[in-house]
């Protein structure tokens, strides 16, 4: 069966938005619950208080590996908001504040790699359940869109909408052409409609996921109990860039 890549991976085949380079972001500290964060451009400017809260695992897959988070991140996800099914907004570290959870970060709520990182968490699921393990998974797109998403999907977990990718944006997750085109994720993309796998078109044409390009990655985090407590943190490198999940039942039930 012969895949297109671009029919595949790219929400809006005749919109070209350009390539948006990796760069810093710009932190903001104690703003009000209802800022967006911008993506900068050739921008190095950063905040200047770095200190790293240490996780006790890391990524050995192909993502970014990372030591943990920078103060700065943890205290912007006390701000920044996603939203339930039925429209509640919360702050994102709610969502473990008070249990650990599997927290995944889906490229948009579309996406045929991100219905399969959808399954294989799932699959894992009563070995969660077993562990007191919250699995949660997290789109960058509408309320609708989410609820579309679950209905179709059958996930077993949450799922949360972040309309405003301000989430995203204080993770520091990759975003970009060349992060969206490549040979690993084309050649995913096949196996995945090989096995049955596919793109919902309707939600890849929605005005919100057009907009951004559909270029967002996203990642994993095992995180909790404790807003400030990060067991696994996994940035995808590339689009369909799924760790193993051992790695992650280590981080969260072992």
């Amino acid at each position: 069966m012969a895949i297109s890549l671009s029919t595949s991976l790219l929400p809006n085949t005749f919109q070209s938005k350009g390539t948006h380079n990796q760069c810093s972001t710009r932190v903001l500290l104690n703003q009000p619950s209802n800022f967006s964060l911008k993506h900068c451009k050739n921008e190095n400017k950063i905040s200047t208080r770095r200190n790293p809260l240490v996780a006790s695992a890391v990524s050995g897959s192909t993502g970014v590996q990372s030591s943990g988070l920078s103060e700065d991140t943890v205290d912007l996800l006390d701000v920044v908001k996603v939203f339930d099914l039925n429209g509640n907004g919360i702050p994102i570290s709610d969502l473990w504040k008070d249990r650990k959870a599997v927290v995944a970060f889906a490229r948009h709520f579309g996406c045929v790699l991100c219905r399969k990182r959808a399954d294989y968490l799932a699959s894992k699921k009563d070995e969660m359940d077993k562990s007191g393990v919250a699995l949660v998974l997290i789109g960058p797109g509408s309320i609708d869109q989410a609820k579309t998403f679950a209905e179709q999907t059958k996930f077993k977990g949450e799922v949360y909408a972040d309309p405003n990718h301000s989430s995203y944006e204080a993770l520091r997750f990759v975003s970009g052409v060349t992060t969206t085109f490549t040979p690993k994720a084309g050649l995913k993309i096949i196996q995945l409609y090989m096995e049955g796998y596919r793109q919902d078109w309707k939600l890849s044409f929605e005005e919100d996921t057009v907009k951004r390009g559909g270029w967002q990655q996203g990642g994993i985090l095992v995180a909790g109990p404790g807003k400030r407590n990060f067991s696994y943190i996994h940035k995808d490198k590339e689009a369909g860039d799924d760790p193993e999940i051992e790695d992650i039942l280590k981080a969260c039930c072992s």
